[in-house]
């Protein structure tokens, strides 16, 4: 059967959206990204445990007692473990996308519960957003509105909307209809129908509705991480990427918080808001349980409670100085005056040393650099849209080729800082008498049938997939798993402890080759390439707008040796004090930033 080109198609309609809408997408950005951010603002200003008491006086309010206590041990909780601001930014796209949802799912749920072919043409569109896999609303996103948070909102809004508007028709269609009929034979408009009768007793379903936007919004702003969203999802991405298993802990235990606390608090303040809910509430106030236990402060008092919360917090912000630690830079050395560099990175050991390395030294020089971790399809795309400056670690002229080619004439080339490298195949040292690339002709048995790949965006698995797999006849008898760096070193380690046969994609400089014996297969027909440059790409105008730090990075180099220090001082660090590692690293390297970034150009 032919081969029907529906994702061909697709792309075209994408293409033609972006070129002939693409002033509507920026208004949509600037619109979307302002509410982020203003909420942001909101939710970063105070002490972490001042808005904690602020959301547990929420839980009070609306829980009781045990609950507010719960919510500020909680809270506390994601502070101790270095996630707070993590959390409020992940709370922000939750919050802005959950709010905009909403917005657009009770009137579309109203107008489908009043019309039955509203009703029938909204619901296969609501089964194709409900089912269609999270991570592939993020594609147009970063199409129509780059990289960073807005993508994320807006996909967060499609994937979040469906249980929305369903309940809210669900609701409403289950209002009693001789209730209805009753308000019309006394007169009463469709209008005051709709808001006097229907509304009010769908309101528990509708608020379940909303409920349910929340705690998919959160699941997808999560995953928005991998195209620099930020919040607990970047701290998710980032465990995933380095197999950190404690900090995948760590964000994920304040994601769980997170979701708890939205969904008892929503799940509470239906019942506020509703009047079956409040007559329910009252009940449970003549119930069995303690008195202390059934205390709710009016809503007076919890409003009297969070307005003090805020003022001292306002007021230690006013009278207790700054937060952000910035040191007075000697005279001379402020080049930067406070703009900001935005660089982008990739999870990958050579580019979180060199990012981390330029951060510290822009941070002397009196920048503001802002770092977004992304995967490497979704880096590229944002440095050619702007949404991006720079990055340091595109593999060029072999192993980022394509997305070189694509992308190129929105790009910058700052040159090589490294090289040359080497991409290969890796096995095992006790794995014997396979030395070569053509050595693993005949032994797929051995190995599995498979080498263990990395993300399938990485350029050296295209070059794999492409030349160098069907050039020594392996593609007809290995399958090249995708996956991600983290998952190819996972089981790296697991076969090398259980002294298993594997085959993995390695890269040089990479430190595997000095934790574990590996044969590194030679490439007898060069079909691999010669060894790349390790490059600085940015983006087009970033050499006429930051023209010292292009000056700066141009002449940038490190050697191997200052590289494998720069990475094992940074992994001696750990997860999350990269730049402390940069820090001690620099003290064994006296005078490098001056010869980095030089106050005399």
């Amino acid at each position: 059967m032919a081969r029907l080109p529906l994702g061909d198609w697709v792309e075209h309609g994408v293409d033609f959206l972006r070129d002939h809408f693409q002033p509507l997408f920026d208004a949509v950005t600037t619109v979307v990204s302002g509410m982020y951010h203003g909420v942001d603002a909101v939710l970063g200003a105070p002490a972490p445990l001042l808005l904690a008491g602020v959301l547990a006086v929420l839980a009070l309010w609306l829980r009781g007692p045990l609950a507010a206590l719960l919510s500020f041990a909680g809270l506390a909780l994601i502070d101790s473990v270095q996630q707070w601001d993590q959390a409020m930014s992940t709370l922000s796209l939750v919050l802005v996308a959950s709010a905009i949802t909403v917005l657009l799912a009770v009137p579309l749920g109203i107008w489908a519960a009043r019309s039955g072919k509203v009703s029938a043409a909204l619901r296969p569109v609501l089964d194709l957003m409900q089912t269609m896999p999270a991570f592939v609303y993020l594609i147009p996103g970063i199409f129509f509105f780059g990289v960073g948070q807005v993508p994320g909102i807006i996909a967060t809004i499609v994937f979040s909307m469906p249980p929305g508007v369903r309940m809210t028709e669900l609701g409403i269609r289950q209002v009693d209809g001789e209730l209805v009929e009753a308000a019309e034979a006394f007169g009463t408009s469709p209008r005051r129908t709709l808001l006097g009768v229907q509304l009010p007793l769908a309101l528990p379903t509708i608020m379940a509705g909303v409920n349910q936007v929340i705690m998919l919004a959160l699941s997808m702003v999560v995953i928005s991480g991998m195209v620099g969203g930020g919040g607990l999802g970047a701290s998710v991405f980032t465990a995933i990427s380095q197999v950190d298993v404690g900090l995948g802990f760590e964000g994920g235990i304040a994601v769980v918080i997170l979701a708890m606390y939205l969904d008892r608090m929503t799940g509470a303040l239906g019942r506020r808001v509703s009047p079956l809910g409040r007559r329910a509430l009252a009940r449970e106030h003549t119930g069995g349980r303690s008195a202390a236990l059934r205390y709710r402060p009016s809503t007076a008092v919890a409003g009297a409670a969070v307005v003090a919360l805020a003022l001292v917090a306002g007021g230690l912000r006013t009278f207790g100085g700054t937060q952000s630690g910035d040191a007075a830079l000697p005279a001379g050395h402020d080049v930067g005056h406070g703009r900001t560099v935005d660089i982008g990175y990739i999870n990958w050991d050579e580019g979180v040393a060199a990012t981390y390395l330029w951060k510290e030294v822009l941070e002397q020089r009196g920048y503001r650099p802002r770092l977004q971790n992304m995967d490497v399809g979704a880096l590229y795309t944002g440095m050619a849209s702007g949404k991006v400056d720079v990055e340091l670690d595109s593999w060029l002229p072999v192993t980022h080729a394509d997305y070189w080619k694509k992308y190129r004439s929105g790009l910058t080339d700052l040159g090589s800082w490294y090289g040359p490298t080497s991409l290969e195949i890796s096995v095992p040292s006790y794995v014997k008498d396979v030395h070569s690339l053509a050595d693993l002709k005949g032994r797929a048995k051995e190995f599995g049938g498979r080498i263990i790949g990395i993300e399938p965006g990485a350029g050296e698995m295209k070059l794999l997939g492409s030349s160098v797999l069907p050039g020594y006849g392996l593609d007809k008898e290995y399958q090249l798993t995708t996956g991600s760096t983290a998952g190819m070193l996972a089981q790296l380690e697991r076969s090398v402890r259980a002294k298993e046969p594997v085959a993995v994609v390695l890269w040089s400089p990479h430190w595997a080759y000095s934790k574990y014996p590996l044969t590194k297969l030679a490439d007898p027909k060069g079909l691999f390439g010669k060894g790349d440059g390790i490059h600085t790409l940015a983006h087009r105008s970033f050499p006429a707008q930051f023209p010292a730090v292009s000056r700066w990075m141009k002449d940038f180099r490190l050697t191997e040796q200052q590289l494998g220090g720069l990475e094992q001082a940074i992994h001696d660090a750990g997860q999350g004090h990269e730049q402390q590692g940069v820090r001690s690293w620099l003290k064994t390297q006296p005078g490098l930033v001056d010869r980095l970034a030089p106050l005399n150009t």
